[in-house]
């Protein structure tokens, strides 16, 4: 790869920080602003449903551009799947971290000029310990974090896979989403995502921020764990492909359009 493509970091970016933005907008809404009443299952399942739908619609909206990583522990899933270079993985790693902290910044400014708001309402930051809706401890979220990620991570790299069926993926990985949403959540608040971490810490600070080292360390250990499941049982599986793919609408060959997007510049 000579030249970095701006256009997939671009990509990345915006896309992480349309994430943060709606997702943990949607949490902040439901936790923060209470807005489902005093039923934590309402607000659990709302903010399952908002992550994984939107990253459903960047799936196919931004997967012919850049694959749609949205997530440091999804390209070193692909890293460590020799399926993108450690150079392009290093931009995007920067790519999103800076698009979820432009997200969470825009949440932020827009939740504070409600005359409701009150900085312990939070921004949908991820915790353990007294942070956590069940009290999960430091342990705990270690764990939960590694698995829901390694399921997450795993799911993306099967369905992305040249043998796939690439006109599904984006649906499968969306409701992946949704489903370690679902049990996160009580857990952690869910992270699976380092950059989806560290946006809302930056702007909270406090135990956000002194906790936010468990929600790098487990989901890039998740990642790789996925990683490695994926090349056990499928060995076979070419290596070149560079990220999660939807097919492109001009182009209705499934091989097509699951791979051009993905090579490396």
């Amino acid at each position: 790869m000579d030249n970095i493509d701006i256009r997939k970091l671009s990509a990345e970016a915006v896309g992480t920080a349309m994430l943060v933005f709606f997702g943990v907008g949607v949490a902040t809404l439901s936790f923060g602003f209470r807005l489902t009443g005093s039923s934590i299952s309402a607000g659990v399942v709302a903010t399952a449903l908002a992550f994984g739908l939107v990253l459903f619609v960047l799936a196919y909206a931004l997967g012919p551009v850049s694959g749609c990583h949205v997530n440091p522990a999804v390209t070193l899933g692909f890293l460590v799947a020799r399926r993108i270079d450690l150079r392009e993985a290093v931009s995007y790693w920067v790519a999103q971290l800076v698009g979820a902290i432009v997200g969470a910044f825009l949440l932020w400014a827009l939740v504070n000029s409600a005359s409701t708001y009150r900085d312990s309402m939070g921004l949908g930051t991820n915790g353990f310990g007294e942070h956590s809706l069940v009290g999960v401890n430091t342990a705990g979220a270690l764990l939960a974090e590694v698995v829901l990620t390694m399921l997450f991570v795993f799911v993306i790299l099967s369905v992305t896979r040249a043998s796939a069926t690439p006109a599904v993926a984006g649906a499968a990985i969306g409701f992946a989403l949704v489903v370690v949403h679902l049990v996160g959540i009580p857990l952690t608040g869910t992270s699976v995502n380092p950059a989806r971490s560290l946006g809302p810490a930056l702007f909270v600070g406090g135990d956000a921020l002194r906790q936010l080292w468990l929600f790098f360390v487990a989901p890039l250990a998740g990642g790789v764990i996925a990683a490695a499941a994926h090349m056990y049982f499928t060995p076979d599986a070419p290596v070149t492909s560079a990220a999660a793919q939807v097919p492109d609408q001009r182009d209705t060959s499934p091989v097509a359009g699951a791979t051009e997007a993905g090579q490396p510049s």
